[in-house]
């Protein structure tokens, strides 16, 4: 088995290349892999696709990221909820595109990617502006509109606990996108709250395998992005 574990945050994102497409987990704060997001922020990698519930808050995190122009285009559901400060006046200005996609169907199409289905049709958008330049397809007696896979070259995520091969536990709802966001994509990058050896973590309670995992950072006492946010506190 691979020992799959890296010294830094800075060494994990290092590939991360201009052009990329990257889905990053969380849902809000929980499960938001800030320092990784951070990491990548150093790194320089610009023109990126990135994939996520939302927009980020304040000006730390995927927020910051966004506000340091390295996001030419944001797939989401929510591109504007109480704190995000930054993505909108970067949409309203042309700087940053949008892919706005349902809740649920932003789910579906990251399974599908990970799952190898092409497509799928669902009528979550059917006579709405979502479904312009769509298919539409009647299946018994009822419209559907296909929405296509997601897939993506690299995910960043966060964990609870991971062990040296890249078994997975998550904090309760933290999980939230991060398992399907695993299999959908050529790396796997995870900053984890604790690393312990195999056999540190109850087969049974496994939530992602280590076999969609490629790099493990430990990252002891990660950021709240609420927390950031109330101090007023940017990146970098």
């Amino acid at each position: 088995m691979i020992d799959k574990r890296v010294s830094s945050v800075e060494e994990a994102v290092a590939d991360i290349f201009d052009g990329a497409t990257v889905m990053v987990g969380g849902f809000g704060e929980a499960g938001s892999p800030i320092e990784l997001l951070h990491a990548l922020i150093d790194q320089g990698a610009t023109d990126l696709t990135v994939v996520n519930n939302n927009t980020g808050s304040g000006e730390v995190g995927l927020a910051a990221l966004i506000r340091a122009g390295r996001v030419s285009k944001m797939i989401c559901s929510y591109p504007r909820t109480l704190n995000s400060t930054v993505f909108p006046e970067l949409y309203q200005s042309g700087r940053t595109a949008l892919d706005l996609v349902p809740q649920g169907t932003l789910a579906e199409r990251i399974r599908a990617g990970g799952a190898g289905i092409p497509a799928f049709y669902t009528a979550t958008s059917v006579g709405t502006p979502l479904e312009v330049g769509k298919e539409r397809r009647e299946i018994g007696g009822r419209d559907y509109v296909l929405e296509y896979a997601l897939t993506a070259d690299f995910a960043l995520i966060k964990a609870k606990v991971a062990d040296y091969h890249g078994n997975l536990i998550f904090n309760k709802t933290a999980r939230n996108y991060s398992p399907v966001m695993a299999t959908a994509a050529d790396a796997t990058i995870v900053q984890a709250s604790e690393v312990v050896p195999p056999g540190g973590i109850d087969p049974e309670c496994v939530v992602t395998p280590g076999i969609f995992v490629d790099r493990i950072v430990i990252v002891a006492e990660p950021a709240l992005e609420s927390t950031l946010v109330a101090q007023g506190a940017s990146y970098p």
